[in-house]
């Protein structure tokens, strides 16, 4: 069973463990749940929440050395799942329209799926409306930015863009005000004021944004020690998400309409 062949010729994706699996069976879950493979040992303490679902799954139990032959991996954890992706939602769906508060961070072209997987932990816990990503940037559906990301790839909404798309021109277009964090950047972090409505635009480690964009973008920095000048960009990313969503934080959540396949 290759991930890649459930990825794109099934529209299912692959959740491992326990902590991601009981996200996947909360309400707070954006996926559906087509079937579970558990080791036997692993099931008294996953009971609750499989049959707190609606329409329980149906669970298959088995070694955990016939779990690895069939994943193809080492499974140490005991516990997998298959999820559905459904529909893709509309990026411009998952922003309430101004004036209500925004609150968006932009991928641009990451393909470690670690950063992903911790960019949108960082979303979930700072309370990010959406996470819009390039076409170039990896899949946060992929099982190790789940895993990285404990499961808030899941909940956290999260749109791709079109090949191509314009960064600014999405931000116009959603009033929101554009910020391109970059090392070099003209404006400081902590210098910035309250912004009720902002896209967080963050590109891929050592190259950066593209520099297109960025000479168009309002480019902020984090400040550093003398002869170091740069984070790894989930770290970076929390940090700048911190400082953006004091005006958020204490707000409610808009409701966007049902998940994808929901």
């Amino acid at each position: 069973m290759r991930e890649r062949d459930l990825i794109g010729r099934e529209g299912r994706f692959i959740v491992e463990g326990a902590v991601t699996l009981r996200l996947l069976l909360s309400g707070a879950s954006r996926f559906a749940t087509e079937s579970i493979l558990l080791a036997p040992e692993r099931l008294d303490s996953l009971a609750d929440a499989i049959s707190a679902v609606r329409a329980p799954p149906p669970v298959y139990l088995a070694a955990k050395a016939v779990m690895s032959a069939v994943a193809g991996f080492p499974i140490h954890r005991g516990v997998l799942a298959v999820g559905i992706r459904g529909s893709a939602p509309d990026p411009v769906a998952l922003v309430a329209p101004a004036p209500a508060p925004a609150l968006v961070l932009g991928l641009a072209g990451l393909t470690n799926h670690d950063n992903v997987g911790g960019l949108l932990r960082n979303a979930a816990a700072f309370g990010a409306d959406a996470v819009l990503l390039d076409a170039e940037t990896c899949d946060p559906l992929y099982r190790k930015a789940i895993r990285v990301s404990a499961g808030a790839a899941l909940i956290t909404p999260f749109a791709r863009l079109p090949r191509g798309a314009d960064w600014l021109g999405l931000a116009d277009a959603l009033g929101l005000v554009p910020l391109a964090l970059s090392p070099g950047g003209s404006e400081t972090l902590a210098d910035l004021p309250a912004l009720p409505r902002v896209l967080l635009l963050l590109g891929t480690e050592g190259p950066g944004l593209p520099g297109g964009l960025m000479a168009r973008a309002r480019t902020v920095r984090i400040p550093m020690a003398a002869g170091f000048d740069s984070l790894n960009v989930a770290t970076a990313g929390a940090i700048a998400l911190h400082h953006l969503a004091r005006p958020h934080l204490h707000r409610a959540r808009p409701h966007l309409g049902p998940p994808p396949g929901g």
